[in-house]
């Protein structure tokens, strides 16, 4: 019979899973999730984000200004205008198996 006790040889290392921690608290808030969900449908700017989220500009800005630094926003200058979207597959995959996973 296996000892199945110990820690997985292939484990990260600690640094690693500070790092994916980190990561997944930035999806610990609904607002910022709101955000993404939105995204997630296609590009927008923030005005129209926040008239879809029903929620004020400066807390749309904000909420976007943290999903960038965390590189899962991305941006696109047309002309004074910036549009934002998902950065990647990875970030909506994220919000699909999250709410696959709830709906069991």
């Amino acid at each position: 019979m296996a000892d199945h006790c110990h820690l997985s040889e292939d484990m990260p290392k600690d640094e690693d899973i500070y790092d994916l921690a980190d990561f997944f608290k930035v999806f610990a808030d609904s607002s910022r999730l709101k955000v993404l969900w939105a995204l997630h449908r296609g590009e927008l700017c923030v005005s129209h984000l926040a008239e879809q989220l029903k929620m004020n500009t400066p807390a749309v800005s904000h909420q976007l200004h943290v999903l960038r630094q965390k590189h899962l926003v991305r941006t696109r200058r047309e002309g004074k205008k910036v549009y934002y979207r998902l950065a990647d597959s990875h970030v909506q995959s994220i919000l699909e198996l999250g709410s696959e996973h709830m709906q069991e």
